[in-house]
């Protein structure tokens, strides 16, 4: 399970390189909040691949932890955007509704959306293999 958590940080970088490239290029005044989810999720892979190599549990938390931090940063991109569409009125449900429908009607980039959605599936397989090896 660890080489497969792996493997879906990767394509979640690499996914992540890819719109932190273009999101630096067009200059955007709120890099900030841009680099430092990127910065949490490439320690957050070093760590988990730290805990590949080495094992001591700790890493994978610690990997948990970054990713944690580092999706709230993502979240709040997403929900900026999608308020941009929406209306600054939106509740922060509401907002993450209408991302879920502009994603899935394709008013979102594709590759926005697919980032946005399966850092929920890297963020869950990185919990249940935490605590799977935790207990285990």
């Amino acid at each position: 399970m660890t080489y497969v958590v792996l493997v879906a940080w990767l394509v979640q970088a690499a996914v992540g390189v890819l719109l932190l490239t273009g999101w630096l290029r067009r200059s955007h005044g709120r890099s900030r909040v841009a680099v430092t989810h990127a910065t949490l999720s490439v320690v957050g892979a070093a760590s988990w691949i730290a805990y590949v190599l080495a094992g001591p549990v700790l890493w994978a938390w610690a990997a948990f932890a970054l990713i944690s931090i580092g999706n709230i940063f993502g979240d709040s991109m997403l929900l900026r955007r999608t308020r941009a569409m929406g209306g600054s009125h939106l509740s922060t449900v509401s907002a993450y509704k209408l991302a879920l429908r502009s994603i899935f009607d394709g008013r979102l980039p594709v590759r926005v959306g697919f980032h946005a959605l399966f850092a929920g599936a890297v963020y869950f397989s990185t919990l249940a293999a935490c605590i799977v090896d935790t207990v285990g």
